[in-house]
């Protein structure tokens, strides 16, 4: 006799039910993003029903999390993504497809097929299959990173690689070369905020530059100088307009308009003070996150201090950043504050818009990237795929060990698994064999979206694989990949396919724990929707 427990609305599935629930949610968002993957893969169009604004892109990670779902297996992919784009920059779309991949081949054995294999099993099998896998990418892993060419050029293989599935795939030698020199003038930090870009609509893609220093996208007032060579920056966020009486609901009654000239005075002598203050510090520049009124402008023109004003928070931030300076509120102990320094400041043009440049600024490895574009979405895109490619980079130049792409790791690692598989006994082998199929997909996946005949293809590579497996690491067989430009097998160290191991290595380590979690749900709780109390 069953009881329901429940309240009324909370909802309650189990057993079968909850598993093919999560399986179903989980294969639904693989296949939502899997036309992406790989250099010919296909863009989404992403539209908000509220705004009706536009993005058009083929980033995992932005499409994903664009996507209102309900299905909690489903979030649970969305959420490796985006673990995946924080921790590496690339692979969201990799490891979304490769745990989507798991779970279909998990399916056919726990529930269709006739297997009835139990799902710690399954699970148990994965974590063979998946420790073997990362076994065999460590063995094929290269380190160049003693020799200071070989590791540039390993460097522009990977930005390579990761740009030509995006939009800036046909100059990606171009933009491979920029992000590298941006990456490489960090001298081994990851922090990108060293790293600004700056979107400019107008002109084409290769107008993009990289360009030393920081350029922050605003316009000096029309009163004061206009460059300014050794420049002390004082940064600023604080109330600039004068000190008006600020608590809702006050009133001043004056009896007479000398009254009030009075209150005017006094309050222009507080701001004169105030900039007074400022100018104590010894600075000649003034960078202020507020507005800066038309008075105390006046005042800093008159002191001789460029004022720039309105600088955005992320501006502000950077800023600091960049040239060393803290941001202040507080004028009262000049001799506690620190300064910000840079030997120029001055205005430029990019297209129609002025900017100001501060080059030779404190932090050394600061640059900026000025990108040019057709449209805002083409712009936007290009943001995107440039900050994957200097994440993916940043992570490298630390973790310096690089693999091969184009399938080739992929198919490396399912061969070593199909070996464990014919080792390992009882039912566990089952889902040993289902893993490497599952890797076997992302090559699959990547030949149906360039138009390619899949089976043929994969079929193929397996067979130069397990023949390279036979002659040994380094051979030609463990080299081959899939060439998306002729449809081909090819050797992917010849033709600079390469990929950061540490970027591989997280693919299969998330997927493969992201599949564990949904396979052992057996039971999915709803809660009672919050009611709306009436006022």
């Amino acid at each position: 006799m069953s009881i329901n427990i429940f309240s009324q609305e909370a909802t309650e599935e189990r057993s079968e039910s909850a598993r093919l629930s999560s399986f179903v949610g989980a294969m639904a968002i693989g296949d939502v993003v899997k036309t992406t993957l790989g250099p010919k893969g296909m863009n989404k169009i992403l539209q908000s029903a509220s705004t009706g604004e536009i993005q058009i892109t083929n980033d995992g990670a932005t499409i994903l999390k664009s996507i209102q779902l309900d299905n909690p297996a489903a979030k649970v992919l969305v959420n490796i993504s985006k673990v995946q784009d924080d921790e590496v920059g690339d692979g969201t779309t990799s490891v979304c497809v490769l745990a989507s991949e798991l779970l279909r081949e998990a399916e056919k054995l726990v529930g269709g097929d006739g297997h009835h294999v139990h799902p710690q099993t399954v699970v148990e099998g994965f974590r063979l299959a998946s420790k073997e896998s990362l076994r065999a990418l460590e063995a094929a892993a290269v380190d160049n990173s003693g020799d200071k060419d070989a590791f540039r050029k390993d460097l522009v293989n990977i930005a390579r690689t990761t740009l030509s599935s995006k939009v800036l795939s046909q100059d990606k030698d171009y933009f491979a070369n920029l992000a590298v020199d941006a990456v490489l003038r960090l001298q081994g930090s990851t922090d990108l905020d060293h790293i600004q870009i700056i979107k400019k609509v107008g002109g084409k893609l290769t107008d993009s530059y990289l360009d030393e220093g920081f350029i922050l996208d605003k316009t000096l007032p029309a009163s004061g100088p206009r460059r300014m060579e050794k420049a002390k920056i004082l940064i600023s966020n604080t109330s600039m307009d004068t000190d008006k009486i600020k608590v809702f609901g006050a009133r001043v009654k004056v009896d007479g308009t000398g009254k009030l000239a009075d209150l005017e005075r006094a309050e222009k002598d507080k701001m004169k003070a105030k900039v007074a203050a400022i100018a104590a510090h010894g600075i000649n520049v003034f960078v202020n996150r507020q507005l800066v009124y038309n008075y105390p402008e006046s005042l800093f023109a008159e002191a001789g201090i460029m004022c720039i004003e309105h600088a955005d928070f992320e501006g502000v931030e950077r800023l600091s950043l960049v040239t060393g300076g803290e941001i202040v509120s507080t004028f009262d102990r000049p001799d506690l504050v620190k300064l910000g320094t840079c030997e120029l400041i001055e205005e430029i043009m990019i297209g129609e818009d002025k900017l100001l440049k501060f080059s030779g600024v404190s932090a050394g490895q600061a640059c900026t990237v000025v990108l040019r574009g057709s449209t805002t979405q083409m712009v936007d895109e290009a943001e995107r795929s440039l900050h994957d490619a200097l994440s993916v980079l940043s992570q490298t130049v630390q973790e310096t060990r690089t693999v091969l792409g184009g399938g080739c790791s992929e198919m490396l690692m399912a061969c070593a698994v199909e070996t464990l598989g014919k080792k390992v006994e009882g039912k566990k082998a089952l889902a040993v064999e289902a893993f490497a199929r599952a890797l076997r997909m992302i090559p699959m996946i990547l030949a149906d979206n360039a138009g390619w005949d899949s089976s043929d293809l994969v079929a193929r590579l397996r067979k130069k694989h397990f023949e390279g497996a036979d002659e040994g690491v380094g051979s030609k067989g463990s080299q081959a990949g899939l060439d998306m430009e002729i449809g081909d097998i090819g050797d992917m160290r010849e033709l600079g396919i390469t990929e950061s191991y540490k970027l591989k290595r997280q693919v299969v380590l998330s997927a493969s724990e992201a599949a564990e979690m949904i396979l052992r749900v057996d039971t999915i709780l709803r809660s009672t929707p919050r009611k709306r109390e009436r006022m």
